[in-house]
């Protein structure tokens, strides 16, 4: 499975901001939407990430306030990227070594979506799921007598 199979079954959905949007109105975009994350885009370009973690350490090193701080202070601007055509497998290991949540999907210099690791477990229990279901069909439709033939024995 790749990234481009998550994109196309979550969507395309994306939200992003600028780096010198004040990181309170980004904070109440997140809360307001419910996501826990948001793309900083500058002049058509990914510029960096901002993640419910990056909020809340900026917030508690200001003594609980946001001030007059911008996304730019706090935003990750290095973000770990994958592609749509990264294997699944590895964007987990990309997510449990770096501890990131959230990875921007870029085809070339194009932002192509955001998964999350909410989206990657989903993909991977969808999966699992749907091995279960045909292996167990598979078990249930096991022709009669083919046992025998392979020196099984017989099905009563």
């Amino acid at each position: 499975m790749k990234v481009s199979d998550i994109l196309r079954v979550k969507g395309s959905t994306l939200y992003t901001v600028t780096p010198d949007l004040p990181l309170a109105d980004a904070a109440r975009t997140m809360a307001e939407l419910d996501i826990g994350s948001l793309v900083v885009m500058d002049l058509g370009d990914l510029v960096g990430m901002l993640t419910f973690r990056e909020v809340i350490k900026a917030v508690v090193a200001n003594g609980g306030s946001f001030g007059q701080r911008r996304v730019r202070s706090v935003m990750d601007d290095a973000p770990m990227t994958c592609t749509p055509e990264t294997d699944i497998n590895e964007v987990r290991r990309m997510m449990l070594q770096s501890h990131a949540r959230y990875l921007p999907v870029m085809d070339r210099r194009e932002l192509m979506g955001v998964i999350s690791f909410y989206d990657v477990a989903k993909s991977v229990v969808d999966a699992q799921d749907f091995e279960n279901r045909m292996l167990k069909a598979y078990i249930r439709d096991w022709p009669e007598g083919e046992d025998a033939a392979e020196g099984g024995q017989p099905r009563a």
